[in-house]
């Protein structure tokens, strides 16, 4: 079923030289998807700068929390989100990001046809941003992350193994049916998934709108992906608990079309 209106969920913790660019490539998308009704809500979690304030700034609702934990701020904004007037109706779709990243302009658009399609979920790729391409961290993480990449007629089709809160979609329905994301400080994305997969919801994996990430090596949530990147550029640091950020998700037995 399409959605009726979609709200654009980002958790953001002190990032004020980022979120301004996130939130005007969101704006982008959602111009792709009118005159659907699109609310975006930051969850600025335990800011200490101008993170909110410029959110506001930009046509943002902005929920203020400091548990200092992702699941958290994500499970905040949403239930934000849906208290709204604007997001009162039954079809109601949540657009995940993160303030350190920014989508294409397709981003809504996509996730709204695959939901039409039937699907209660969309789990979509990143790309690390372009400033830092070529350096040899960066290729490690790129040549692990699409080895399970093959030639196709249509390249986007790739059905990955990861899952990003920078690029997920989900029915508010299926969301709220398993309980939302739990107040993990990392994996809250993973987790959700593993149960939305079993409880039987239907999810797309798709590369059609591969959202850009900062490449940091000193990020916000622990072992997240700048701690996979310090791993890699220094693999002897003994980092290797940041591997989990790859840690694919089982896959899903419903297949794209």
């Amino acid at each position: 079923m399409t959605p009726a209106a979609i709200a654009v969920v980002i958790p953001a913790h002190n990032e004020a030289r980022r979120v301004r660019a996130c939130l005007r490539s969101v704006r982008a998308a959602v111009a792709g998807v009118a005159p659907v009704t699109v609310v975006t809500v930051v969850a600025a979690d335990a800011c200490t700068d101008a993170t909110a304030t410029l959110a506001a700034a930009e046509g943002a609702q902005v929920v203020t929390t400091w548990s200092r934990n992702v699941g958290a701020a994500r499970a905040a904004g949403v239930d934000h989100a849906l208290t709204l007037p604007a997001l009162a109706g039954p079809d109601v779709w949540l657009a995940m990001t993160d303030a350190d990243s920014t989508v294409p302009a397709t981003w809504l658009a996509d996730q709204i046809a695959l939901a039409g399609q039937g699907y209660d979920a969309v789990l979509g790729t990143i790309r690390l941003a372009p400033t830092t391409a070529g350096a040899p961290h960066v290729a490690r993480h790129d040549a692990d992350y699409f080895r399970t990449r093959r030639p196709r007629p249509h390249p986007s089709d790739w059905e990955h193994p990861h899952v990003h809160g920078a690029n997920l979609g989900v029915s508010a329905a299926a969301y709220l049916r398993v309980g939302g994301f739990a107040p993990l400080p990392t994996g809250e994305d993973h987790d959700l998934v593993l149960r939305l997969t079993a409880a039987g919801h239907r999810i797309a994996r798709t590369d059609r709108h591969p959202v850009h990430t900062a490449a940091r090596l000193r990020g916000r949530a622990p072992g997240g992906l700048a701690d996979l990147l310090a791993a890699l550029r220094d693999p002897v640091s003994g980092r290797t608990g940041a591997a989990r950020r790859h840690r694919p998700a089982p896959p899903d037995p419903v297949k794209l079309s």
